[in-house]
């Protein structure tokens, strides 16, 4: 007689269709950050006539965007389910890639800074896949089905740059043109993979489900003031520093060729360290990590000092990338010791906001800096805060410490 299989398998099977077709989707659509990140300053640079310090401005319109997107995503998808909001998305990305490559076309900066603030709108629901990968997953699966989701980001890492090598002279001489119509159509493909996940909408929470602590209580909390703000200086200083790049290597010489496998190594160091992030923050505690991450940031502007050759840009990238990785992840580990389950949207989402809000200052700020000032300027700004986010993190220890000793 055979024996009814359990639930958690039937569940696993869905969950793990899910996760492939999100991960493909991860990989396509997260591209397009890479696209944009490698490509947005050059185009913006070449745009511009008089002020080339507005030439990082398509990016941070991204990043603005993202944030934007970050608090709608989440009611949309509540309300509509996840591959409603999802396919939505990729349909505002194929838009978005059309109309960039037609800003492009007609040599238009503003069209383009448009285009990209909503693909970075669209990018903000990319941001949940993860999430939703672990939607229908049993608990011992979950871990996977986000490893999954984070391989296509590593994945996501390749397909932009070498996206832009492949079709950045598809229409010379306008460069990029063709790599923005690639940036749709990869948004196309992914649309038409996340049409066949499901996750079915979670259910209406009730009154007491909803309720918690005010936020400003949340908020006030020691261990969310340094989280916010370690998480905050490691994405922000990321940017900074990402944005400039690309236009500081084609200053000194380097080729566009150059700058995307640049970006391609520095987001795979964003990505890849994400399996073994979580073991080393449970071995080595969150501090302790986070700490290790503004050290290698801080490492990054160190090497990017040292010279201007091909091998010191793409060292600094990758040391910016793992430092990132420890850095923000680690925060936000921290993070989730600071709030309940039933206050945990909320406060996920104003973080999230928060954090972008910053990188998007911090990344239209770049081109600004690097025009005014240099590029040994951008990497100098990264040690105050690294030191400050540090003391900040000994400061926490300390009081925690007491606390504990005096309780």
């Amino acid at each position: 007689m055979k024996t009814a299989m359990p639930d958690t398998a039937v569940d696993d099977r869905l969950a793990k269709r899910n996760a492939v077709l999100l991960a493909l989707a991860q990989a396509l659509g997260g591209a397009s950050a890479s696209i944009v990140i490698a490509t947005g300053p050059l185009v913006g640079y070449m745009m511009l006539e008089e002020d080339k310090s507005l030439a990082t401005l398509p990016v941070s319109t991204m990043v603005l965007g993202t944030a934007f997107g970050t608090i709608p995503a989440g009611i949309i998808m509540r309300r509509f389910g996840r591959r409603a909001g999802f396919t939505g998305a990729s349909l505002l990305g194929v838009i978005s890639g059309l109309l960039a490559s037609f800003a492009v076309f007609r040599d238009s900066f503003a069209l383009f800074s448009l285009a990209c603030c909503m693909g970075g709108f669209a990018g903000a629901f990319v941001q949940q896949y993860r999430f939703a990968a672990a939607d229908t997953a049993s608990d011992a699966f979950k871990p996977k089905a986000i490893s999954w989701v984070l391989a296509g980001g590593v994945l996501a890492g390749i397909v932009g740059p070498q996206t832009v090598i492949a079709t950045k002279d598809m229409f010379a001489p306008i460069l990029f043109a063709g790599t923005y119509l690639a940036q749709a159509g990869l948004a196309l493909i992914a649309l038409f993979l996340l049409i066949f996940i499901q996750i079915p909408k979670p259910p209406r929470q009730t009154k007491s489900q909803s309720g918690g602590r005010p936020l400003l209580t949340i908020m006030s909390q020691p261990r969310f003031i340094v989280s916010a703000a370690c998480g905050i200086c490691s994405y922000a200083l990321m940017s900074l520093v990402m944005t400039a790049t690309p236009l500081a290597m084609i200053a000194c010489g380097l080729s566009e060729t150059d700058a995307a496998l640049g970006i391609q190594w520095h987001v795979l160091a964003m990505f890849g360290p994400s399996f073994f992030t979580g073991s080393l923050i449970a071995r080595y505690g969150k501090e302790r990590i986070v700490s290790i991450g503004l050290v290698l940031l801080a490492g990054c502007s160190i090497v990017a000092l040292m010279g201007i050759e091909l091998a010191h840009f793409w060292t600094a990238l990758v040391l910016l990338g793992l430092g990132w990785n420890f850095g923000f992840i680690g925060a936000t580990a921290m993070l989730t010791d600071t709030y309940r389950p039933e206050e945990r949207n909320l406060v996920q989402a104003v973080n999230d906001f928060l954090v972008f809000g910053f990188v998007a200052a911090a990344s239209f700020s770049s081109g600004a800096l690097l025009n005014a000032f240099g590029w040994g300027t951008v990497n100098i700004l990264v040690f105050p805060f690294v030191v400050l986010c540090i003391g900040l993190l000994l400061w926490l220890t300390f009081a925690e410490r007491k606390a504990v000793t005096t309780a």
